[in-house]
């Protein structure tokens, strides 16, 4: 039964509801920690848009007021937490449009619905054991409707308006790719929703054609398209066109929208949500030891953007989290998040979504200069609370993001040709060998190559308790471990190819992303108002890969023991299939994986360069032996617990039988994957 108990107010969050209580995994025990609960609620927020720490808010001042003069919204949230806390750390998990991210990732079990409740949506209790407290709650309004009974942590923001009460309008620019043909496709975002327009089936919307991102569009006639209503009620809108929609082409719809979300009063929730806690025993607990921020992917997008705008410092000037884990944000996202009529699950890759404002100049978190602009700063230059105090920060990209998303650039100048040092409060982790995500696709369609498997979640474990450490016994974590200009490991993608071992049936791509400095007028860097829509195309960055090693796997970052003891070559690249039509681009998220011959007799009959499996360890137990030893190392360097081990150990070993058993001729994918 639910529950209604209203907090004292706290300055930005007025009040705090519960409206559900209940055990948490049947009250089953996370071994010394004990069992945990679940506790949903609402909190409602008051910003005052005339406050300091507000300021970076775009449209804040355009939303409606109450008598105070102060912005009002509310958001959801979900907790977990020890029933018998005392003093845990916070750890906030940023969600991932909409959906719980770090269960899925840290402890193994992405929950049923979206609403972890059981005992197997505790997955291996990695978090629970470790008595976190976990938070979610919602920041974003951009989430698709989802099926039956899932619950998504869905974020309705305040609307801008003009002075005199009349609607806020703009061009909003929508790209689409097909990767078979349609006549019917959506024009919203990844899993998203996009602003529609503002007047139904737009006359004077323009739908345009290109073949790679740097191209000119060609307008399509207007008379061969018009809209179509979304598929399901509250979902993305859609468009028809005469003689469908076609693989290798990348559309773009823009047309005039209104009533553009204040999307920045979401990153400020999150903000004031965490800064309530920190002040305040919630519920018969005591406030947290610390509190600690994480996000993967789009949530780690989310997190640059907070530091960038100043937005992890309160109104009352302290800071709202003391460390973040950046998980595979690529360039760091200076750019979205916060402008007006804003996506925010656009975000560019080597194929889609160039134009959008997701990465923008300053990348690192140390001071550099982009030699085109003249511009100088760092990611960092509003971050510091009153006092001076900067949060502690740990940002790790796979090998993936190097290549799709820009990730060289918050190591580098802008030109790509000298390092920049991190912040004293920042370290940097490149996960080598690794994709965005543990690989999980059993088919190589519609990419050419199998998926790379390299298991970095076990690193993301070892990280997250050593950024608790860090920010709570001030013990330091693992020093920074990034593919660097200045010893090599960081090169050009003409230099990776030359390097690249030939004839081991892996053919590496003629480029990676290289993002151009967008210009969408002048508005927009002082007030986040695009007046540019599509952005005028500048220079590109210069964008920098991992060098190879003679095995085709990265030299530099952090070397899992996947690629210390190596049973094959593993990319963070993995070509689309040509008959999707952009056959020179890779996979958004994907690497690839090919084994090394098992024997003498197999290397020398295909031609294949690298040493055997035979030749490097002679038998199975040689093999399990080299892998014990690098799993204890990778444990010395901070980078695996001991407690996982023996699951490191295992993985590989059960790959070592699986590509030792797999049928010769076998070109399938399925030998990845353990039955």
């Amino acid at each position: 039964m639910a529950v209604a108990v209203f907090a004292s107010a706290h300055a930005e969050v007025t009040s705090v509801q519960v409206l559900e209580r209940s055990a948490f995994a049947s009250g089953m025990s996370f071994g010394k920690v004990g069992s945990y609960e679940k506790i949903r609620g609402i909190a409602r927020f008051s910003l005052d848009p005339n406050a300091a720490a507000n300021q970076r808010i775009v449209d804040l001042k355009r939303a409606p007021r109450d008598e105070k003069g102060h912005v009002t919204f509310a958001s959801s949230f979900l907790m977990l937490r020890p029933v018998k806390s005392q003093g845990a750390t916070l750890l906030y998990d940023i969600n991932n449009r909409g959906n719980i991210a770090i269960l899925g990732q840290v402890n193994g079990k992405i929950p049923d619905h979206n609403d972890p409740t059981t005992v197997a949506d505790a997955g291996d209790g990695f978090l629970m054991r470790h008595g976190f407290t976990l938070l979610f709650s919602a920041w974003t309004w951009d989430v698709a409707p989802q099926g039956p009974g899932m619950r998504p942590l869905v974020f309705a923001p305040p609307v801008a308006h003009e002075g005199d009460g009349s609607s806020v309008t703009g061009l909003v620019q929508n790209e689409i790719i097909v990767s078979a043909p349609t006549d019917i496709t959506t024009y919203a975002g990844m899993r998203g929703l996009t602003y529609e327009p503002a007047i139904a089936n737009d006359p004077k919307a323009e739908l345009t054609a290109r073949s790679q991102p740097g191209d000119q569009r060609t307008p399509i006639d207007r008379a061969r398209w018009h809209f179509v209503e979304a598929e399901q009620p509250g979902g993305p809108g859609r468009i028809q066109l005469e003689g469908g929609f076609q693989p290798g082409i990348i559309y773009d719809l823009v047309y005039t929208a209104k009533d553009p979300y204040v999307t920045g009063a979401g990153l400020a929730g999150i903000r004031d949500l965490l800064a309530y806690f920190r002040d305040h025993p919630f519920e018969g607990a005591p406030t947290p030891r610390k509190t600690l921020i994480f996000g993967i992917s789009q949530s780690g997008r989310l997190i640059g953007r907070m530091l960038h705008d100043g937005l992890d410092v309160d109104e009352s000037g302290r800071l709202a989290f003391d460390g973040a884990y950046m998980e595979v944000p690529g360039a760091g996202a200076s750019g979205g998040f916060n402008s007006r009529f804003v996506q925010p699950t656009r975000h560019p890759s080597m194929l889609e979504e160039n134009d959008y404002p997701a990465d923008l100049f300053p990348f690192t978190s140390g001071t550099s200069r982009d030699p085109v602009t003249g511009q100088t700063g760092s990611t960092l230059d509003h971050a510091r609370d009153a006092q001076g105090h900067l949060p502690k920060v740990l940002i790790a990209n796979t090998s993936t993001e190097f290549w799709n998303r820009g990730a060289s650039l918050i190591a580098t100048t802008p030109d790509g040709a000298a390092d920049v040092a991190p912040a004293a409060n920042v370290r940097l982790y490149a996960f080598s060998g690794a994709q965005h995500y543990v690989g999980r696709s059993h088919t190589r369609s519609p990419y050419l190559n199998c998926v790379s498997t390299t298991d970095h979640y076990l690193a993301i474990r070892a990280l997250i308790v050593a950024l608790d450490r860090w920010t709570t016994a001030s013990v330091l974590p693992p020093a920074n471990a990034y593919p660097s200009v200045r010893d090599g490991t960081l090169v050009s993608v003409d230099a990776y190819r030359a390097a690249f071992p030939r004839n081991i049936g892996l053919t590496p791509p003629e480029r990676n992303l290289r993002e151009f400095r967008l210009d969408f007028g002048r508005r927009f860097v002082s007030d986040g108002i695009a007046e540019q829509v599509p952005p005028l195309r500048g220079r590109p960055f210069e964008t920098r890969v991992p060098a190879p090693d003679a095995d085709g796997n990265d030299r530099g970052g952090v070397r899992f023991v996947e690629l210390q003891v190596p049973l094959g070559t593993h990319t963070g690249w993995n070509p689309r299939s040509p008959e999707t039509g952009f056959a020179w681009a890779t996979a958004r998220f994907d690497g690839s994986f090919v084994p090394f011959a098992r024997t003498e007799v197999e290397r020398r009959a295909s031609g294949d360069p690298r040493p055997s499996i035979e030749s490097r360890y002679p038998t199975r137990d040689d093999f399990v032996a080299k892998v014990r030893a690098a799993a204890k190392r990778q444990v010395g360097a901070g980078f695996l617990l001991a407690e996982d081990v023996e699951r490191a150990v295992a993985e590989n070993v059960s790959l070592y039988d699986r590509v030792m058993a797999r049928a010769g001729g076998d070109g399938s994918c399925e030998y990845l994957f353990a039955h």
